[in-house]
């Protein structure tokens, strides 16, 4: 069951990330670089260096959920931040304003050799 909602707190992660992390490791990201923890019932979001895929951590009554969400076209755009910074706290309505307002990529066509 879909579990986020605007009452969270939301910590995006400003530096792009293997996506082929899971629980584990976002985990460790969370507490060894962001420093906060993730038993606090907070969402952590991540996106990759191509601002493709986003993964949203969250603790549930269950245990640990990780939300994917992979474009087949267009990126992410994220809010701007400091550099120096380990998470940026967003709101719910950036979340959504990220996951909504995504951007296509315009993608140039090879032309063709014509074959003698």
């Amino acid at each position: 069951m879909f579990n986020l909602h605007g009452k969270l707190q939301y910590f995006l992660y400003p530096a792009p990330v293997d996506m082929r992390k899971s629980f584990y490791t976002l985990s460790g990201v969370v507490s060894s670089i962001m420093k906060r923890n993730v038993q606090d019932g907070e969402a952590f979001i991540f996106v990759n260096r191509n601002m493709s895929i986003m993964k949203v951590l969250h603790l549930e009554h269950g245990g640990l959920v990780i939300y994917h969400k992979r474009l087949e076209n267009g990126t992410f755009t994220l809010p701007r931040f400091n550099e120096d910074i380990v998470s940026q706290q967003i709101t719910w309505q950036e979340l959504m304003m990220i996951v909504d307002n995504v951007k296509p990529i315009k993608r140039r066509l090879k032309k063709r050799q014509k074959s003698i």
